[in-house]
């Protein structure tokens, strides 16, 4: 038996609007799922540059406080087996474990402010856009020249940093140990305040900003503090992976000279030198390294 041609268009018309409902329930189905993602967990995943970018930076600004605990743990279980085994070794002296940033420290300093130059800086149209940012080596002279000039600790933003920190600036972007930070920088310094300051004015390349800073607005100054800076303990790995100690080069060769006059004070009433900077609670041997 023959089809009738108007059955033949029913069905064909039944399997057409079939098709396209399901299309319609599956469209609005994802878009619900969506919706509900979005809901309950949207920001965890960002999908714009700037958020991921906040998203990563607290991620490892909360793995380093983990790798902060997890050390002074290991320093701990350390120090236990060792004295269960007889192999206590001795402590550090007060300036090693200071400019190893394995501790926080606090003394007197000052305070380094490097910025922009603001949207209505004068001669602003009339210079080239890069000597109106603070750049990297900016950051460096500064932090060179307070070295240069006795400093005992030192942090960038809210890090300490060491002889082995690196950090570069991308655009107006720092970045140091996987954080990344914006204009205005701080510099803290801690050590005799007036040497500081005549080796900020003695350096080249901090002269060279200033004079910008005069002519175009870039932010700087330089406040010596009322009270005693606090330094955190340094929280950035410390292996070296391009570095090696070159055949037949003693390390450390000024332990045992250290030694004999860590030995020599406690023989003698007479104070040591003085040091600007104080250790923060008691020091932990290998803490932070």
């Amino acid at each position: 038996m023959n089809e009738h041609p108007h059955r033949a268009r029913r069905v064909f018309a039944r399997g057409t609007l079939t098709v396209a409902l399901v299309l319609a329930l599956a469209g609005a189905l994802f878009a619900a799922n969506a919706r509900f993602a979005h809901a309950q967990g949207g920001g965890r995943d960002p999908e714009d540059l700037a958020g991921l970018t906040k998203v990563e930076t607290n991620r490892v600004a909360r793995l380093s406080t983990q790798v902060d605990a997890l050390t002074q743990q290991v320093a701990d279980l350390t120090d236990k087996e060792n004295l269960a085994n007889g192999t206590q070794v001795g402590t550090p002296g007060l300036g090693y474990v200071v400019e190893s940033g394995s501790v926080p420290v606090e003394g007197p300093g000052l305070t380094v402010r490097l910025d922009d130059a603001p949207q209505d800086a004068p001669l602003r149209d009339a210079v080239s856009p890069d000597v109106l940012v603070v750049h990297q080596q900016d950051i460096q002279g500064v932090m060179n020249a307070l070295w240069a000039g006795g400093a005992e600790a030192m942090a960038l933003e809210d890090q300490r940093v060491i002889s082995t920190s690196a950090f570069r600036c991308v655009g107006n972007v720092l970045r140091l140990e996987g954080r990344l930070y914006s204009p205005p920088y701080e510099v803290r310094a801690i050590g005799d305040p007036d040497k500081l300051r005549a080796a900020l004015d003695d350096s080249p390349a901090v002269r060279a900003y200033v004079r910008d800073a005069d002519e175009v607005g870039l932010g700087w100054s330089v406040t010596t503090a009322s009270s005693p800076l606090h330094l955190p303990a340094y929280s950035g790995a410390t292996d070296l992976t391009h570095a090696t100690v070159p055949p037949g080069t003693p390390i450390l060769p000024g332990l045992d000279a250290a030694a004999q006059d860590a030995a020599a004070l406690k023989r003698s009433p007479e104070p040591g030198p003085a040091s600007s900077a104080t250790v923060v609670g008691t020091p932990t041997p290998g803490a932070g390294r």
